[in-house]
């Protein structure tokens, strides 16, 4: 009886181990560096958000009230990401914007909180941006890419340098 009782349970653990947790698919970036790289070009704060997906705190993103017009890039690899014609003041204390540059931004999910959340980050280097929600403006997409200003660099167009 004892042995029925622990093949019964050595069964049930291992039949618990799935595979598809376990293989997760490997992605490849246009740019890539080493970590000692990432780390010798980014300050250690972009490091910690762009390269360990870490968060800004609230409302401490010089770009929450920014109302020049222009572009919004990764902080990596300069790769456009958002045009200020897509952010909004969502009121969350981080930049949202309602959608992305087709092509420049990737998603992917993200259970770190315990609950499923779509990441993303930078389609040519990986770097981490924030999250995108579907609490966003229903006049426009209904998204909300709610995401850490340290990611961003803002390049002001011509016509907003001339204000």
């Amino acid at each position: 009886m004892k042995k029925i009782i622990i093949i019964s349970i050595a069964v049930l653990v291992m039949s618990c181990q799935s595979k598809a947790q376990s293989n997760k698919e490997k992605v490849t970036f246009k740019i890539t560096k080493s970590e000692a790289e990432w780390k010798n070009s980014l300050s250690k704060d972009e490091y910690y958000i762009l390269r360990e997906k870490g968060t800004e705190p609230r409302y401490s993103s010089k770009f929450n009230f920014n109302d020049k017009e222009g572009v919004y890039s990764c902080k990596a690899c300069g790769t456009a990401l958002f045009e200020s014609d897509y952010q909004y003041d969502s009121g969350s204390g981080w930049p949202s914007f309602d959608r992305e540059i087709k092509g420049n931004v990737a998603y992917s999910t993200d259970n770190d909180l315990g609950y499923t959340r779509v990441e993303e980050h930078c389609a040519n280097c990986g770097g981490h941006l924030g999250h995108v929600f579907n609490d966003g403006p229903t006049n426009t997409t209904g998204k909300r890419h709610c995401i850490n200003g340290i990611s961003l660099k803002f390049t002001p167009t011509k016509a907003s340098n001339e204000k």
